[in-house]
C-alpha cells in the first residue's frame, strides 16, 4: 500500500506594501499566517512521514529498510565493482549487510564540508546515483534509501573499507553520534551496513526469514555472477563480536543460512517458475541486448499448460509488481509478433479474429528486465516504471528477437501458436457462458439465487454476506443472523476447483453461478468492483478436513477470478469457537484446544482429574438449579472448602450442531466474533502455493502433504 508522496508548496502572496510579515507573533485563533508554516529539517521529514518514503510501517515497510542497504550492495555488482554481498539477522533485530564493492567515500564533500560518508547517511537526496561516473545504472536513483533506513532506526554504523584504511560512523535516529574516524588499517573494499528498526515507528518487529531468502534468491537470478549470502544469527546465545571479521560467515558460527548463485540468470528464473509446470514447448525464450552498450533489455519466457499468467517485471533490478512501460512495451510486441506468424503460417485463419492480450498471456511465465540511465518510478517504494523511453526500448529489442525465435524454431512456435489458440477458443466460450448468465439474470430482473437470504440494507459498505457450509449451517444462520446487515448463502458441497478451469466450466457450476450473481460485481473481463453488494464476504466453514478444503477452495476462487475483493480487504474467514466450556451457570467459548487448557486451569480444574471433567459432542441438558452438588473436602488444617464444580465441555465439530443464539453470538455477532482478513502478502508465492495444493501436478501436493502432516490436526 503507497501513500501519497507529493510535496505540497504554499506560495503566500501580499499585496499591500506597507504590510509587516510577523513570524514570531502569535496569530490569532482561526487565522493561518506565516506562523504556521512548519519546516522540518534533516530528516524530520521521514520520522515524521515515514509512509511516504517506504510505503506503510507495517511488515512490508519494515523489510523495506533491508531492500534499500540491499539494493546499494546490488547497485555495486551491476556495475562490475562487487561480486558477492551477504546480509546477517542478528539478535537484538539488528540487521547487518555487507558488500566487497568499492566502499561508500569518506573524503570532505564539497558542499556539505562534512564527509560524504555522513553526507548520504544524512542527507535526503545525496548520492552517487543523479549524474557523473558513480553509476551508470542503478536501481537507486532517489538518494534516499540508506538515509531513509538511518532515519527510521534507533541505532546505524557504517564501517568502510576502503584506500587502505577502515573508517567508522554511528548514528541514532539519523543524527551522527560523532565525527566519521578511522579505526583501522584494512587490505579490503567495500561497505559494512548495520542498523536496528525504530520500535516507536514500527509497531512490530519481525523479519521473516522466507520472505528475506525469496526476495535474495530473486536478486541472484537478476545479477549474473553475484554471490548472496542469507545468514540467520538471531538465535545464537553467545555475544557475537563481528568487529574483527568482514563477512560475517568467517566466523564460523553454526547458524541458519543460505547461498545464492545463478550463472543461468533470467533463464534460471523461468525454470525456477515452472518446475512443478508441464511444458507446453522445449526451449525457453531469451534475449539479452544493450542497444547502446549501457542500457540492456533482458527477456525470458516459457509457455506452459496452465490458465493463470506468471509476469514478473524489473527496472534496474527493482522489482515493479504494477509493470509500467517495459511491461506494456513487452506485451505488445509479444501479441504483435503471434499474430503475425500464425496468419504467415496458415495457422490463424483469415476467419479467425486476431489474438487478444489476453490470448497470449494465458499460460505464459515471462521476465522481463530492463537497465536504464535514467529511471523513474513511481512512488519512493518504486512499484511501477515510469520511463516512456521503454516502452520503445523493449518493443523494439524483444520483439525483433522472438519473431527471429519463431522462425528459427517451428516446433516451439507452432506449439505456443496452438495453445494461443486454444485460449482464444476457449474465451470465445467463456465470452458466451458469461453473457448467457448476465443475460438470463437481466430478463429476470436480475434475480437473485433462490438459496440466498438476503439483508434488508442497500448499502454495500454496512452489509454481509456469509458463505456457510450446507443446508443445516444455512438454516442456523438464517434463523440467528441479523436480517438488517447479514446475508446467508449456503453450498451445496464443494465447489468446482477452479485453478485449472475455464471460465464457461466455472459457470456451468451452479454454486459458483449463485456466488457471481450474489456478489453483484460480474467476471472476466465485466468485473467491476464498483457493484460489489457487499463489503464483508465472510467463509464461514466447519473446524474440520473438510470445512478447510471448502474455505481452500473459495479462497482459490477469489483469488484467480476475484483478486480485486482480496486486494481490498474484503474477504474474511470467520472462527467459530471449537469447544463451550460450561462450569455451572457460566459458559465461556474457547477457539483453541491450548485455550481450553488455560481456562480450566484458570478456573481451578486439574487436568489430570478427568472426573471433573466432561466431554461429550453434545450439548449439556440444563438441569434446575436445586439439584446442583457442592461437594466438600477437608484441607491441611482440617477446614471443609469447597471443590470445584464440574465442567460440561462440549465439543462443536459444525456450525450446524449450533443453535441460532449460539451461532450468532460466537460467530456472527460484531461485538464478540473473531474475523480473520485474507491479504496477499506476497503475490509470487500465493500463485505457487495454489498452483502446488490446487494444480493438475500430484508430486509437489504430494510432497507437501508428508511435509507437513505432523501439523494437521484432524479427527479420527
Amino acid at each position: 500500500m503507497l501513500s501519497d508522496a507529493s510535496l505540497i508548496f504554499f506560495k503566500l502572496n501580499f499585496t499591500n506594501k506597507n504590510s509587516k510579515i510577523m513570524a514570531d507573533k502569535k496569530p490569532k485563533k482561526g487565522s493561518y499566517g506565516a506562523g504556521d508554516i512548519q519546516i522540518l529539517e534533516g530528516l524530520e521529514p521521514v520520522r515524521k512521514r515515514p509512509g511516504m518514503y517506504i510505503g506503510t510501517t507495517g511488515p512490508e515497510g519494515l523489510h523495506h529498510l533491508i531492500w534499500e542497504i540491499f539494493d546499494n550492495a546490488r547497485d555495486e555488482a551491476m556495475g562490475g565493482h562487487a561480486d558477492t554481498a551477504e546480509v546477517v539477522l542478528l539478535p537484538g533485530n539488528q540487521i547487518r549487510v555487507v558488500d566487497n564493492g568499492r566502499g561508500i567515500p569518506i573524503d570532505i564533500h564539497p558542499q556539505t564540508k562534512v564527509s560524504a560518508l555522513e553526507t548520504i547517511m544524512t542527507t535526503l537526496h545525496a548520492g552517487g546515483k543523479f549524474g557523473g561516473e558513480g553509476y551508470q545504472v542503478s536501481g537507486g536513483l532517489h538518494g534516499v534509501g540508506a538515509s531513509v533506513v538511518n532515519a527510521l532506526s534507533t541505532y546505524t554504523k557504517v564501517v568502510v573499507h576502503r584506500d587502505g584504511g577502515e573508517y567508522m560512523q554511528e548514528y541514532a535516529q539519523g543524527k551522527k553520534k560523532a565525527a566519521v574516524k578511522k579505526i583501522g588499517t584494512s587490505k579490503k573494499n567495500g561497505t559494512v551496513v548495520t542498523f536496528e528498526a525504530d520500535p516507536s515507528i514500527f509497531p512490530e518487529i519481525e523479519y521473516d526469514w522466507k520472505k528475506i531468502t525469496n526476495h535474495l534468491r530473486q536478486q541472484a537470478y537478476l545479477v549474473n555472477g553475484m554471490k548472496i549470502v542469507v545468514i540467520d544469527a538471531r538465535e545464537y546465545e553467545g555475544k557475537i563480536d563481528d568487529s574483527k571479521v568482514f563477512f560475517f560467515k568467517d566466523l564460523g558460527l553454526e547458524v541458519p543460512s543460505q547461498t545464492f548463485y545463478f550463472e543461468g540468470g533470467l533463464l534460471s528464473l523461468v525454470k525456477f517458475y515452472n518446475q512443478t509446470q508441464k511444458h507446453v514447448h522445449k526451449n525457453i525464450f531469451y534475449v539479452e541486448k544493450s542497444p547502446d552498450g549501457i542500457e540492456k533489455v533482458k527477456v525470458a519466457l516459457q509457455y506452459v499448460d496452465d490458465i493463470s499468467s506468471r509476469i514478473v517485471s524489473f527496472a534496474n533490478n527493482t522489482s515493479t509488481p504494477e509493470g509500467g512501460t517495459h511491461l506494456t512495451g513487452f506485451k505488445t510486441a509479444l501479441t504483435r509478433a503471434l499474430n503475425s506468424y500464425g496468419r504467415k503460417n496458415g495457422i490463424l485463419k483469415e476467419k479467425d479474429e486476431n489474438f487478444t492480450g489476453d490470448d497470449v498471456l494465458e499460460g505464459l511465465t515471462a521476465v522481463v528486465s530492463v537497465e536504464l540511465r535514467e529511471v523513474q518510478f513511481e512512488g519512493q517504494t518504486k512499484s511501477k516504471l515510469g520511463t516512456v523511453e521503454a516502452r520503445g526500448m523493449v518493443e523494439s529489442v524483444f520483439g525483433e528477437a522472438f519473431n527471429e525465435f519463431l522462425e528459427e524454431n517451428p516446433d516451439d512456435a507452432k506449439q505456443m501458436i496452438n495453445k494461443v489458440i486454444l485460449a482464444l477458443r476457449a474465451r470465445k466460450a467463456a465470452k458466451a457462458a458469461k453473457d448467457s448468465v448476465l443475460r438470463k439474470g437481466a430478463l429476470e430482473g436480475m434475480t437473485l439465487p433462490g438459496k440466498l437470504a438476503d439483508c434488508q440494507t442497500r448499502k454495500a459498505e454496512d452489509s454481509e454476506l456469509f458463505i456457510v457450509e450446507g443446508d443445516s449451517a444455512g438454516g442456523s444462520a438464517k434463523q440467528g443472523r441479523d436480517r438488517k446487515t447479514q446475508a446467508i448463502l449456503p453450498l451445496r458441497g464443494k465447489i468446482l476447483n477452479v485453478e485449472r478451469a475455464r471460465l464457461d466450466r466455472m459457470l456451468a457450476s451452479q454454486e459458483i453461478k449463485n456466488l457471481v450473481v450474489a456478489l453483484g460485481t460480474a467476471i472476466g473481463d465485466t468485473f467491476d468492483i464498483e457493484k460489489l453488494r457487499y463489503h464483508k464476504i465472510i467463509i464461514a466453514t466447519d473446524a474440520d478436513v473438510d470445512g478447510a478444503h471448502i474455505s481452500a477452495l473459495l479462497l482459490t476462487l477469489f483469488y484467480r477470478h476475484f483478486k480485486p475483493l482480496i486486494e481490498g480487504g474484503y474477504v474474511y474467514i470467520a472462527q467459530p469457537p471449537l469447544y463451550k466450556v460450561k462450569q455451572g451457570k457460566v459458559s465461556k467459548y474457547v477457539y483453541t484446544e491450548e485455550e481450553k487448557n488455560d481456562y480450566l486451569k484458570e478456573i481451578g480444574i486439574d487436568l489430570s482429574e478427568q472426573d471433573d471433567i466432561v466431554e461429550s459432542d453434545e450439548a449439556e441438558e440444563e438441569e434446575p438449579e436445586e439439584t446442583e452438588e457442592v461437594d466438600e473436602t477437608k484441607d491441611k488444617k482440617g477446614e471443609k472448602t469447597k471443590k470445584a464444580q464440574k465442567v460440561h465441555i462440549q465439543r462443536y465439530k459444525g456450525l450446524g450442531e449450533m443453535n441460532p443464539d449460539e451461532l450468532y453470538e460466537t460467530t456472527m455477532d460484531a461485538e464478540k466474533r473473531v474475523l480473520k482478513r485474507i491479504d496477499i502478502l506476497d503475490g509470487e508465492e500465493a500463485d505457487r502455493v495454489f498452483d502446488k495444493l490446487m494444480g493438475s501436478e500430484v508430486a509437489p501436493r504430494k510432497n507437501f502433504i508428508q511435509t507437513n502432516a505432523k501439523m494437521a490436526n484432524i479427527d479420527v
